[in-house]
């Protein structure tokens, strides 16, 4: 059949709108301008945030108290440093006044700012359609301002995440996009907000996508828009700081280190274990201070205020006790300045004040955020884990100079850890670290200590509104039609009739390997004596048994089996099923009478349950057609 030559005048136009077309230029297109917007918002909101919290920390800290915050070299600061003299007894006031202040202003307008701002904005995500109430990211711009500017041990990343994440929530409630497009847009504006703040655009987006939940999963959906956004939030971010210093990383240029010798890993390994220990306590504590307060009688506004009278004495206890140790007062505010020192010279601090700094650091942060102050965990997360990384290395550059050259790099990797192990977000960690640092020489440490942190610290969580998977959350559970598979017992499905070849325990490899020849079964269940199911195993399992005959008739059917195998009951419904299908990615699960005799009544295949799925999915729809 021929196709008619489009005019000339025409051949442009169409070309185009095929291009437009083949390539979904106007989908992408509507997502970069939507990136875009919330970008420069997020970037404008983290300049603001930035400029309010020097604000009341000069006018507050600095000109009545005496107290000088440290920054980050890649810092700006608005504000000269003053030269009135230290008085703790007005820190204890001032961080009391900016605690009421912050909890009257939290409590009147909007009780979900209170606290870290991450967590709040997961649940939205994961149960509320993305929703945030449009005075949301305004009071928690207020309210974390008061609480750090004040000398509240808390984050930057919280109130961000918020600020961000509101908007993206606001415009997509305005522009009335779906409950789908307005999550993604929520995380993406926490993600431009974090990306912004500490310089990470590409751990910003990341984060966003990965600290939705606890298990090692991101939400795929987000990573795109999220990167846009947090992309355009560093740039706008970045053009309100001086020329020397607009696209230094946050703690500056001057940390280059490197991995001196194969055996370092050895310490890097050990140090996993401290920060995981040091995770647990943090978590433990955290939430422990937190349900304390909750229980606490009278009006929630005066808590904040509590909670700061606790930080500010914690923190002059631990000044008093090292002689008047201006590290020491690491604990309060954000600490990054102290952290800085540690970065570049860990062993001028010492372990014992690295470690209190560290120990006291997760008191007080428990005392400003658990009572209802304003600010995030992320920050405080970053000076207890390096310190607690610092004192491991000075420790091990003492015992073992040789290996250990310098101690510095186990407080950078200790950054990482600690927060990948207390968050579960290893990967954009990893990432945010090297950002802020401006050093990757040290990936392979950092990996290594952040996987093993992630692995081992999985009873505990810092953010308490993650859910484990994309199947449990209540945002994806229209995708799975989780509601349906709940209402399809096992019973129904599973092929009770299958002629199955059972596989006495005893039975040596040599007769295995020539009955799974003479037949196309891929599962054989292993039973014992008294015909309980002890195992299963696959023709790939024995396959790699094939061209080893020398050992066919010392191995036996408990040699090649999985003991610890997967299995479902009659009763189950086929949303567990699947979970288990999904779990280690097999084909079909062995059907068990009850979990006690192990007595094998058949075989449930990932194939036909999916094939029954779609036809009473089919039912159901006739049947809803039918109603209607």
């Amino acid at each position: 059949m021929a196709i008619r030559e489009p005019l000339d005048g025409q051949r442009s136009g169409l070309q185009l709108s095929d291009f437009i077309d083949v390539h979904d230029l106007k989908l992408h297109g509507k997502w970069f301008a939507l990136a875009t917007a919330i970008g420069i918002v997020a970037g404008l909101g983290a300049i603001v945030f930035q400029l309010l919290t020097q604000v009341v920390s000069h006018y507050a800290l600095s000109d009545i108290a005496g107290f000088h915050a440290g920054e980050p070299h890649g810092e700006h600061s608005f504000f000269a440093r003053g030269e009135t003299p230290f008085s703790p007894w007005l820190l204890v006031g001032v961080s009391v006044a900016g605690g009421l202040a912050s909890g009257v202003i939290v409590y009147s307008l909007a009780p979900e700012a209170e606290g870290h701002g991450t967590d709040a904005a997961i649940d939205s995500f994961h149960n509320k359609g993305g929703a945030v109430r449009a005075c949301v990211p305004f009071v928690k711009t207020m309210a974390s301002a008061l609480t750090i500017g004040t000398g509240g041990s808390g984050g930057r990343e919280g109130p961000i995440a918020q600020i961000g994440s509101g908007f993206g929530s606001y415009l997509a409630t305005r522009l009335k996009m779906s409950s789908r497009d307005r999550r993604i847009m929520l995380a993406a504006g926490m993600g431009a907000g974090v990306g912004a703040i500490f310089r990470a655009p590409l751990a910003g987006a990341l984060f966003a996508a990965e600290v939705l939940y606890s298990e090692a999963e991101f939400e795929a959906d987000v990573i795109v828009p999220a990167t846009m956004a947090s992309i355009v939030a560093y740039m706008v971010y970045c053009l309100s700081l001086p020329p020397d210093i607009r696209f230094q990383p946050l703690f500056g240029n001057d940390l280059h280190y490197g991995l001196s010798s194969p055996l370092e890993m050895l310490p890097y390994g050990a140090m996993a274990i401290v920060l995981v220990i040091g995770a647990a306590i943090y978590v433990r504590t955290f939430y422990g201070v937190h349900n304390a307060f909750k229980k606490l009688p009278g009006p929630p506004h005066v808590r904040p205020a509590l909670g700061a009278l606790l930080t500010a004495v914690s923190g002059l206890g631990l000044w008093l006790a090292f002689d008047h140790n201006n590290h020491a007062l690491a604990v309060l505010a954000t600490g990054y300045g102290t952290l800085q020192i540690t970065l570049l010279d860990a062993s001028d601090i010492g372990v014992p004040l690295l470690l209190a700094i560290a120990g006291v650091k997760i008191l007080t942060t428990s005392f400003t955020i658990g009572s209802g102050g304003s600010g995030g965990v992320f920050g405080p997360s970053m000076v207890i884990g390096g310190c607690l990384g610092a004192a491991v290395g000075v420790a091990f550059h003492e015992l073992w100079p040789e290996v250990v050259t310098r101690p510095e790099p186990f407080a950078l990797v200790g950054m990482a850890g600690f927060f990948a192990g207390a968050a579960n977000t290893p990967i954009s960690t990893i990432i945010m670290v090297s950002e802020m640092t401006g050093d990757y020489s040290l990936l392979l440490p950092t990996t290594l200590c952040s996987t093993l942190c992630f692995v081992l610290a999985r009873r505990w969580k810092l953010y308490e509104k993650q859910v484990p998977s994309r199947l449990q959350s209540p945002a994806h559970r229209g995708d799975f039609i989780i509601d349906l598979l709940e209402g399809i017992k096992v019973e129904e499905v599973y092929r009770a009739d299958l002629k199955q070849i059972h596989i006495p325990e005893g039975m040596p490899l040599e007769q295995i390997v020539h009955r799974v020849a003479e037949n196309h079964q891929h599962f054989y269940p292993v039973e014992d004596a008294a015909g309980r199911m002890v195992g299963i195993f696959s023709t790939d399992d024995v396959r790699e048994y094939l061209y080893d005959d020398s050992i066919w008739k010392l191995a036996n059917a408990r040699d090649v089996m999985i003991a610890n195998y997967l299995y479902v009951l009659p009763q189950d419904d086929l949303n567990t099923a699947l979970e288990r299908f999904t779990q280690l990615n097999i084909d079909e699960l062995p059907v068990l009478a009850d979990a006690e005799s192990r007595r094998l009544i058949g075989m449930l295949r990932r194939k036909e349950t999916i094939g029954f799925y779609n036809r009473r999915l089919i039912e159901e729809k006739r049947s809803l057609e039918d109603a209607a």
